[in-house]
């Protein structure tokens, strides 16, 4: 299995090498070569497995001779012992034909978990057999940070430094980051929004001196193996709907569009899914950009639902270059014009394309609130800001197929806003009562490359 860059510059590369590079170094995000086929026959036998067995069939065509079977079996029973619901991934029913997929029982309480306990331990193993010392970075709306800290904190071959938006994330996400007491994890609240820590990550990732002397790993969704880790949590849900005997649609609450781009590859790999719905908060750059073709930045505005404040989806670019026909030098032009941040339009055929796969829509600020209010009144659930996004748009598309629309996070994480449709205050649960009583560590950071440059390699001593 070999895997090649959305840009179509660089090297070639197996399953852990493009695991540990993350972003290609022509500024692409690294794809599979080909994607494998899972017959029929094959994903109905995953009916009734647990779900680590499960991901071992889902994933293990994807990994090549990267990991052996008994290597990839520990892997996965290590990264979801610590997840609280004994079917990791549970469906609940809302109405007729709409499911809700709860993905917030890992330790962090977010989707997040899911691939970041995995690729937690994916590094572990790769480095403890190669004793190669890496520098992660990363950057987070507000789940993508504190899952990589949970899933990296105390690893020996290891460096952790998180940046988030000063100021733009949930009391609980900032203190999940902040409060771990590990020396090798390093929170840094810079001042910017999302997009601007997104940059500053990709403009290391680009510095090739800086990249090489800290050796330089990525664990934000542009690393591959965060995506696969998410195909698997598609197939489970709809096998328990009877797949792939009958077909059924997901929507995917996103602002990276890693989660629904999962989705993506579950269809490629023949799991019968009719529609992929992108569900967007008021920042609905996707939606505007699939109605119109048009996908031009207008700045973020804060919201309820702050994970999916952003206006650059970096994932978007794995679906443009299959969208292309795999052109990487149609992709690498878009992205140069994205970059100067003139935005860019998608061509007809292209468009088509993408189409043909994703719908989408958009939740406001106040439909948002309405949709966590209703759903508690009708059904007792209590969902998170940007699940309800998912529920609100959901609405849309229900029909005849079986619609699973994906909670991505814990109630709890979002308090107020919880609070405030539903006038109930979701609690923590007891293992992380004492979130507001730990001492946090914290360092703020200006929205410059150098001086984030030289902030690691102090850290680092590299």
């Amino acid at each position: 299995m070999r895997y090649v860059s959305t840009r179509g510059s660089a090297p070639v590369l197996t399953f852990e090498e493009a695991m540990l590079t993350g972003l290609a170094r022509d500024g692409g995000l690294y794809v599979p070569e080909t994607v494998p086929q899972m017959p029929a026959d094959e994903i109905a036998a995953l009916a009734g497995l647990s779900y680590e067995d499960a991901a071992l069939r889902v994933m293990r065509p994807f990994l090549g001779d990267s990991f052996s079977d008994a290597e990839l079996t520990g892997i996965i029973a290590r990264a979801y012992q610590g997840f609280g619901h004994a079917a990791r991934a549970p469906l609940v029913q809302l109405g007729p034909n709409h499911f809700l997929l709860e993905l917030f029982h890992g330790p962090t309480l977010a989707f997040k978990d899911f691939a970041m306990q995995l690729i937690g331990q994916l590094f572990q193993t790769a480095l403890a057999r190669s004793g190669q010392r890496v520098t992660i970075v990363g950057a987070t709306s507000g789940d993508t940070g504190s899952a990589a800290i949970e899933a990296f904190r105390g690893l020996a071959n290891v460096d952790v430094f998180i940046l988030f938006p000063h100021g733009r994330v949930s009391d609980v996400q900032r203190r999940q980051m902040t409060t771990p007491s590990e020396a090798n994890v390093h929170a840094l609240a810079l001042d910017g929004d999302f997009d601007d820590c997104q940059a500053r990550l990709k403009d290391m990732f680009n510095d090739f001196a800086f990249r090489d002397a800290v050796g330089l790993a990525g664990v934000n969704s542009i690393n591959w193996a965060r995506v696969l880790a998410q195909v698997v949590y598609y197939f489970t849900s709809a096998v328990s709907l009877g797949a792939p005997h009958r077909a059924v649609s997901f929507t995917v609450p996103t602002g990276n569009f890693g989660d629904i781009f999962a989705g993506y590859i579950a269809q490629r790999m023949g799991l019968p899914i009719d529609r992929l719905v992108v569900a967007t908060n008021q920042n609905d750059i996707l939606h505007r950009a699939l109605a119109s073709g048009a996908y031009t930045p207008t700045g973020v505005t804060p919201s309820i639902s702050p994970s999916m404040d952003i206006q650059v989806s970096s994932n978007f670019e794995r679906a443009l270059f299959d969208a292309y026909g795999r052109d990487g030098g149609a992709v690498a032009q878009l992205m140069d014009a994205l970059k100067s941040g003139a935005g860019f339009t998608i061509s007809q055929g292209a468009l088509e394309a993408l189409r043909e796969v994703f719908a989408s829509g958009r939740a406001s600020e106040q439909e948002t609130s309405a949709s966590i209010a209703a759903t508690f009144k009708a059904t007792g659930e209590v969902l998170c800001p940007h699940s309800a996004v998912g529920v609100k748009v959901a609405g849309d598309y229900l029909g005849p197929t079986p619609m699973i629309t994906l909670a991505t996070a814990h109630p709890a994480k979002f308090p107020d806003a919880v609070e405030a449709a539903t006038g109930q205050r979701p609690a923590l649960p007891p293992r992380m009562a004492d979130l507001f009583e730990r001492q946090e560590r914290v360092t703020r950071v200006p929205n410059d490359l150098h001086a984030l440059e030289t902030l690691i390699r102090e850290r680092t001593g590299r």
